[in-house]
């Protein structure tokens, strides 16, 4: 229904019937239930550590969403390549079961118990780079999606993160 406004709303601007300030403030829609369950997972490790909250980007979820339906789609609902991107990434990929939004932060979290702060590494024969880019200080966006691959009997999950994380040489928080 406000989507059905926003024409009207910059029709009621050009004609100058509202000010700029007035439709500045005319309330945005909200979060659909997964982009909050994503943004509130993601920002309870966040405050966790002392980092700023994420915000969601409208612009990043329709990135993931174009890209985990691709991957569906096209790529058997394998892993996606996300080493050339813009963006930081994370993804999940599970087997025989759906995963929500919280389950795919909460494994990505997981890697919290083998990260030292101190030293800014990971303990040996493991990985931490799922979790320092949820927790990247400098990240201040997130956009994510989903993917359930009936044939494949799996689920994608992915997130970007604008600016991207992982910047070698840089502490997370």
């Amino acid at each position: 229904m406000a989507s059905a406004l926003l024409p009207l709303l910059v029709l009621a601007i050009c004609h100058g019937y509202l000010s700029i300030e007035a439709a500045a403030q005319a309330p945005t829609p909200p979060l659909p239930s997964a982009a909050r369950d994503f943004l509130s997972a993601h920002n309870q490790a966040r405050a966790a550590v002392g980092v700023s909250p994420l915000k969601w980007s409208e612009m990043l979820a329709n990135a993931t969403s174009r890209l985990v339906r691709y991957q569906r789609n096209k790529m058997g609902c394998q892993f996606a390549n996300l080493t050339n991107s813009k963006y930081g990434g994370n993804q999940l990929w599970a087997s025989g079961m759906a995963v929500t939004p919280l389950m795919a932060v909460d494994n990505w979290v997981q890697e919290k118990a083998y990260y030292n702060r101190t030293d800014n590494s990971c303990e040996p024969n493991h990985q931490c780079g799922v979790y320092t880019q949820v927790v990247w200080k400098k990240s201040l966006e997130l956009g994510c999606a989903q993917a359930s691959c009936v044939k494949e009997q799996a689920s994608l999950t992915v997130c970007f993160y604008n600016p991207p994380g992982n910047i070698i040489g840089e502490s997370p928080y």
